[in-house]
C-alpha cells in the first residue's frame, strides 16, 4: 500500500524541506514532485501542520518508568511529608505488597540529600520500602529494609557506592551507585515477566503519544532482556528499542556470554520485531547531585573527595576491547571530568587496539567535560549523549552541585555549542524517568537555557538553536544507535511525527502532538 503525505510543512533534516513524500511498507520511495507525480492507494492530507521524522530517545530506561508507574509516584513532590503521605497512600491501597517500590523523588528538596528512614518509617514500618532518586543513582528506604538488608554501623561501604551515615555510623537510609543499591535491590522479589510486559506496553504508549517513536533503553540487568523479548513477542513493544546491556567491574566477564546469547536471540526474532541489541553501557562514575561523579579537581564541600572512579583504568580498556570485539557498541555513562578524560582515554587505546569498524562509541550525560577533552569527542568519532532538559539551572544544580562543585565549574556543564562547533556529533536523550519524556518540553531549553519563569540564561555561550536540537533529537540519535531513520529521504524507514505547527518558527509552547493511527 502506498501511501502519500501532502499540503504541510514537511522537514526533512537541516535546512530541508519537501512537499509530500510517499510511504510504501514503511518506507520512503519518493519526495517532493516526484512523489505528487506518483499513484497512491492512501492520501493524508496535513492540511497545514508539521511534518517531521520522529523523535528518537537516543538514552532512556523505559521499563523502569514503566516499574515506577506501578508504584507510589513521586515525582513533582516538592517536600518529604508530600512523599511520605503518597507512600501511606499506596500502602493503603495495595496491602498485600511484601515490598514497596517507587519513585523518582527529588533530591534536593533536602540540603544534602540524605533521606532518612526514620521519615519513611511514618508511613510504612512493617515492611520494607525503596524508593529511587530521581537521578537513579540514589534510593531512600526505611528501617524494614535496612533490617532485612542486614545494614547496620558495622557494614562495609561496598567499591564505588556508600551509605550516608549519622555521626555514631549508623546508616541513615540513604544509599548511592549501584554497588551500594544492590545492598538492598538483591533482597526485592523477583519481578513476573508479566508485571515488565505490562510496563512496557504502557511505557510504549506514553512514547507515542508524545511523538516518540524509537527508544533505548540504557541499563539492562538481568531478567530485563527476557521481558523486552516476551514483550516483542506479543506485540507489547510497539516502537523500536536499542538494549544496552549494564557491564560491571565485578562481573563483565561472567556475564559477557549471557549478552551475546540474548544479542543472538534477539536477531533471530524477526524482520517484524521491534528489538535489537547493539550495545554495552558501562558506568563511569555516579552524579554531581550525589557527590559522586568523578571530578580532576576536589569537591568544595568535602576536599578529601574527588568522586567515584566505578572502573580501574585497566579493567575498563580490557571490557571495552572485549566488547567492542564482539560488534557491540561501547556507551559510556561519565558525568564529571575526571570520568569523561577516562572514558575517552580508553576508548581511544581500544581504537588502536582492535580493527577499525563502524563502532559509533557513545559518551552519555558529558555534562562537565574539560577544554582539553571538548576536542576529543570529535577527533575520536565520540557521539556525546546529552540530556536536553538539563541544560538549565534547575534546582538539582543550583542546590545540590553548585554548592559541591563551585559555580565555576558547574557553569561549564553542557557545552553543547562548543561541541557543535567542534565537529562532534549530539544525540539527545531524555534519561526518563530521571526526567520527562516529552520531546517537546525538552525541545527548546538547550536554546534558551532558563529555568521555568526566569529570564536569566544559564551559560548562554552554549545555547544552540531549536533546529540544532531538532537535529539531535532525530537524525543524530537514529545515527547513534544504527538505524535507518530520523531524517525524510529516500530509502529512509518512515517513522514520523505529525505536530500542530513548525517549532522552528512559531512558539514551541503552542505545539502539540497530532495523534496518528497505529499503523
Amino acid at each position: 500500500m502506498k501511501t502519500l503525505y501532502a499540503n504541510g510543512e514537511i522537514w526533512c533534516s537541516r535546512g530541508r524541506y519537501t512537499e509530500a513524500v510517499l510511504v510504501e511498507n514503511h518506507e520512503i520511495i519518493a519526495l517532493g514532485s516526484d512523489a505528487l507525480s506518483a499513484q497512491y492507494d492512501e492520501k493524508i492530507d496535513l492540511e497545514g501542520k508539521f511534518l517531521a521524522p520522529g523523535f528518537i530517545d537516543a538514552h532512556a530506561h523505559p521499563l523502569f518508568a514503566g516499574r515506577e508507574s506501578q508504584g507510589p509516584l513521586l515525582n513533582g513532590l516538592q517536600s518529604v511529608d508530600e512523599m511520605v503521605a503518597e507512600v501511606a497512600r499506596y500502602a493503603a491501597a495495595n496491602p498485600n505488597k511484601s515490598w514497596i517500590i517507587g519513585g523518582a523523588y527529588e533530591a534536593s528538596v533536602v540540603a544534602g540529600g540524605d533521606f532518612e528512614a526514620a521519615w519513611l518509617d511514618k508511613a510504612v514500618s512493617n515492611i520494607p520500602v525503596v524508593l529511587h532518586a530521581v537521578d537513579h543513582h540514589t534510593v531512600w528506604v526505611n528501617s524494614k529494609a535496612l533490617e532485612l538488608s542486614g545494614i547496620t554501623d558495622a557494614t562495609q561501604d561496598p567499591d564505588g557506592g556508600s551509605i550516608a551515615r549519622y555521626a555514631d555510623g549508623s546508616p541513615k537510609g540513604t544509599l548511592r551507585e549501584p554497588s551500594a543499591i544492590d545492598l538492598i535491590l538483591s533482597n526485592t522479589p523477583v519481578r513476573t515477566i508479566e508485571d515488565d510486559v505490562a510496563a512496557i506496553a504502557w511505557a510504549c504508549e506514553q512514547y507515542r503519544a508524545a511523538g516518540v517513536t524509537s527508544t533505548t533503553d540504557a541499563w539492562v540487568e538481568p531478567g530485563m532482556p527476557e521481558a523486552y523479548i516476551a514483550a516483542s513477542r506479543s506485540g507489547a513493544l510497539t516502537i523500536d528499542t536499542n538494549l544496552f546491556f549494564l557491564a560491571q567491574p565485578e562481573s563483565w566477564r561472567s556475564r559477557s556470554k549471557d549478552f551475546l546469547h540474548f544479542r543472538k536471540e534477539i536477531e533471530s526474532l524477526g524482520e517484524d520485531s521491534k528489538l535489537h541489541a547493539k550495545t554495552v553501557k558501562f558506568i563511569c562514575d555516579g552524579a554531581l547531585s550525589a557527590g559522586t561523579a568523578a571530578l580532576l579537581d576536589p569537591y568544595l564541600d568535602d576536599p578529601q573527595s574527588r568522586g567515584l572512579m566505578i572502573w580501574n583504568d585497566d579493567e575498563l580498556l580490557d571490557a571495552m576491547v572485549h566488547f567492542d570485539a564482539a560488534g557491540f557498541q561501547i556507551h559510556a555513562h561519565a558525568i564529571g571530568d575526571a570520568a569523561i578524560r577516562q572514558a575517552l582515554d580508553a576508548i581511544e587505546a581500544m581504537q588502536r587496539v582492535n580493527p577499525r569498524w563502524d563502532r559509533r562509541p557513545v559518551i552519555a550525560h558529558a555534562q562537565l567535560i574539560h577544554p582539553d577533552d571538548l576536542p576529543r569527542f570529535a577527533k575520536l568519532g565520540v557521539i556525546a549523549n546529552i540530556q536536553p532538559l538539563w541544560t538549565y539551572l534547575d534546582p538539582m544544580n543550583a542546590q545540590l552541585i553548585e554548592p559541591r562543585i563551585g559555580a565555576d565549574r558547574n557553569n561549564q556543564q553542557y557545552q553543547l555549542n562548543s561541541l557543535q562547533k567542534s565537529g562532534a556529533r549530539i544525540a539527545y536523550g531524555s534519561d526518563w524517568p530521571v526526567t520527562s519524556h516529552l520531546p517537546l518540553e525538552a525541545l527548546a531549553v538547550p536554546t534558551h537555557r532558563t529555568a521555568p519563569g526566569s529570564d536569566k540564561a544559564w551559560s548562554p555561550q552554549e545555547a544552540i538553536s531549536i533546529e540544532d536540537s531538532l537535529v539531535h533529537y532525530t537524525e543524530d540519535a537514529a545515527y547513534s544507535n544504527f538505524w535507518n531513520k530520523g531524517v525524510i529521504a529516500v530509502g529512509a524507514d518512515a517513522d514520523f511525527v505529525i505536530l500542530n505547527q513548525n517549532p522552528i518558527k512559531t512558539d514551541i509552547s503552542q505545539c502539540y502532538v497530532v495523534p496518528q493511527p497505529h499503523r
